[in-house]
């Protein structure tokens, strides 16, 4: 091809625009063999081929295409490379790159949000496209919309990795603009899931599905792919308000064709069964085997994957696939040995102690999973397993004793910052809270709030993990008068008020635990409370105390031996006035001694019979009554022989006789060998 030829084609690939990718990917081809030799047209022509290559989804041709090219096309095809390494998977190659690179434009913003998202490194996603859509100087038409369902599908995802405190309360607030079109009502809706508002989600994912089914701006084509999901989404939350039937009803109505995302297809095969499972697991089990896995950048998330493996489990242990289930999540366990309370882990625990017991439950399921705590003592899942156990058998001390054990191996143990994060997670601190308050240990709670408090509070991601355990905690220290106890209130109160200054629980916690110590740690804060007499306004004092005050009886708890031995000792940690406090109600509850009752004849100046206390035979003022009661006085002689039978002596006394039978000489009766003679019994004639 000559020269000019060259040039014309060159000049034909800059000034033109193809909608058809294979017809430019043709032209390129074409130019770089007819462009050996010429540097600048090969440059042109190669970068024109990888465009042509990522248009056509053909995203590993065009990292060879680019691979090809050099040094040079490599440092010209960033983005083209960046974009293809996130579509093929490869997220930390895409975000190496593009962090080297320098993020400098509004395309590269917009891809490396994507990786980030992809990556499921959301606050970074968030962070993004938040400074996009403050930023409107360089936006280009339309974009707005995107970016506010992007953001919504960002927010949505923090919440579901327990990090809504990153979302402020007005960027979670949907516009009525919003909710008039259908992305921005499904993206809410999966927040409304995240957050566990599953009837709200229902009436969103309605909202998005009629709005996508009367779009005019959507091919049929279109709607298809859309609605897909939106159904797939339906069925999920009619499952989890319990309406099996509603759900199956939506499942009927995908149509997997119509489905292009290759994670949504599975996520929807593998709820049908779930629903499945119910009537045929065996079934089931064997359709679950045939489930399509997903990777690439098609994968499903950590929090998708987890449920997506916890539903295979469980199908298998529905149709007995015990010792599978076993040995599968024992291997995966086995590989991580540092304490985690991530569901994904805590889920394999618990389905372990599931295989293992044979889906027994009560003393039979302890019996076979304890020895396996012994042998995992830091899994949280198998750990949670044998607590509930205990507490569905009644017996709530052994279950506080198996968690404690458990705090004092991660305590004593020198372990890492995680073990310590472990020990003193909110959801751990709650249960000992909760079977602490069952028995009664008052002193106990408060200590171990304190120590949970003191440790979030030492650490610079408090503001994500301790937020809500340090408002409690600050609020039951609160309910003790030692000085101790307030000092930490007022530091857990202090911390949630630098953290968020409008939060007037916090800032009310923080003047009450002061006031009586710093007032000038108190002193700023005065001004945000409502004053007293706004509060007390139109309170009619006299008629409260004219009605009187209504009290409830104070029912002591349940508590079993143990439990009593400990709240004993819990008690013996109180201050002095609260000791001397007990003691003196324990003073005024003691049953004073009974009066001995008196006969109603007694005389004081009377001296008592003697003989009162002997039966009224044998004293000496008894006299019989009656022919058979005289004879028998006179045959009552003490010492003498009583006539009768020459057999027998009968030793008489006056509370009856006792017989002695007489040997038979030896010889007599006719019998040798010194035995007496047996009586013949008479027969009839």
């Amino acid at each position: 091809m000559s020269d000019s030829a060259i040039a014309a084609l060159n000049s034909l690939l800059r000034g033109t625009s193809i909608d058809d990718h294979e017809e430019a990917l043709k032209l390129a081809n074409s130019a770089i063999k007819a462009a050996k030799g010429n540097p600048a047209d090969l440059s042109t022509a190669q970068h024109t081929r990888v465009v042509a290559l990522v248009k056509l989804d053909r995203f590993d041709d065009a990292l060879r295409a680019i691979a090809e090219g050099g040094a040079a096309l490599d440092k010209t095809c960033v983005i083209e490379k960046a974009y293809a390494l996130y579509k093929t998977g490869e997220l930390e190659a895409a975000e190496q790159l593009l962090e080297s690179t320098g993020i400098d434009t509004r395309g590269m913003k917009h891809l490396a949000a994507q990786v980030a998202y992809r990556a499921e490194k959301f606050d970074r996603a968030a962070e993004l496209y938040q400074e996009m859509a403050e930023n409107h100087e360089d936006a280009m038409y339309g974009e707005e919309n995107d970016l506010r369902i992007n953001i919504l599908a960002t927010y949505s995802q923090l919440e579901m990795q327990g990090k809504g405190w990153a979302v402020s309360e007005e960027h979670k607030k949907l516009s009525r603009d919003e909710l008039e079109v259908f992305e921005t009502a499904y993206n809410a809706a999966c927040g409304s899931i995240a957050q566990g508002d599953f009837a709200k989600a229902a009436f969103l994912f309605k909202r998005a599905r009629d709005l996508c089914e009367a779009s005019d701006d959507l091919s049929e084509e279109d709607k298809k792919s859309e609605l897909a999901p939106i159904i797939v989404q339906q069925a999920y939350v009619a499952t989890k308000l319990g309406n099996l039937e509603e759900a199956a009803r939506l499942h009927e109505e995908v149509v997997l064709s119509d489905i292009s995302d290759a994670s949504t297809k599975a996520i929807a095969q593998s709820n049908a069964l779930i629903l499945k499972s119910e009537s045929n697991p065996y079934m089931a089990q064997r359709l679950a085997d045939t489930l399509l896995v997903v990777t690439g950048n098609d994968r499903l998330f950590e929090e998708q994957a987890t449920i997506f493996r916890r539903n295979k489990y469980v199908i298998e242990l529905q149709a007995q696939k015990f010792a599978g289930v076993k040995s599968k999540t024992a291997k995966i366990l086995s590989n991580e040995a540092e304490p985690t309370i991530s569901s994904s882990k805590c889920d394999l625990g618990a389905l372990n102690a599931a295989a293992a017991s044979e889906l027994q439950t009560g003393k039979e399921a302890l019996r076979r999973i304890l020895p396996l705590l012994e042998t995992r003592p830091t899994d949280v899942g198998l750990l949670l397993t044998v607590v509930q156990l205990y507490i569905q058998l009644q017996n709530p001390a052994q279950a506080l004793n198996v968690l404690e054990a458990f705090f004092k191996r991660l305590e004593t143990a020198t372990t890492s910052d995680n073990k310590v994060d472990v020990r003193f997670a909110p959801g751990l601190v709650a249960l000992a809270v909760a079977l602490y308050r069952l028995q009664g240990r008052h002193s106990a709670v408060r200590s171990e709030l304190a120590k949970a408090a003191a440790h979030w509070q030492s650490k610079q991601k408090a503001a994500s993990s301790g937020d809500s355990l340090l408002r409690e905690a600050g609020i039951e220290l609160l309910r003790s008068t030692h000085p101790s106890d307030l000092a930490a209130a007022g530091e857990a109160f202090t911390h949630l008020v630098a953290a968020q200054p409008d939060d007037r629980t916090a800032t009310a916690g923080l003047i009450a635990s002061f006031a009586t110590s710093d007032f000038a740690k108190v002193e700023p804060y005065l001004g945000t409370l409502s004053p007293v007499e706004k509060l007390t306004a139109g309170v009619d004092v006299s008629a409260l105390l004219d009605a009187g005050v209504a009290a409830l009886p104070v029912v002591a708890p349940q508590q079993s031996q143990q439990g009593k031995k400990r709240a004993r000792e819990d008690d013996d940690q109180t201050t002095g006035e609260q000791q001397q406090q007990k003691q003196q109600q324990q003073q005024a509850a003691k049953k004073q001694r009974r009066k001995r009752k008196l006969p109603k004849n007694y005389d004081p100046a009377k001296q008592p019979d003697p003989e009162r206390w002997l039966p009224l035979r044998d004293r000496s003022s008894y006299r019989p009554k009656g022919r058979k009661g005289k004879k028998r006085a006179q045959e009552a002689t003490q010492g003498g022989y009583v006539k009768g039978d020459e057999e027998t002596l009968e030793l008489a006394g006056g509370a009856g006789s006792v017989k002695v039978e007489k040997a038979n000489p030896a010889g007599s009766g006719g019998g040798g060998g010194g035995g007496g003679a047996k009586k013949k019994k008479k027969g009839k004639k």
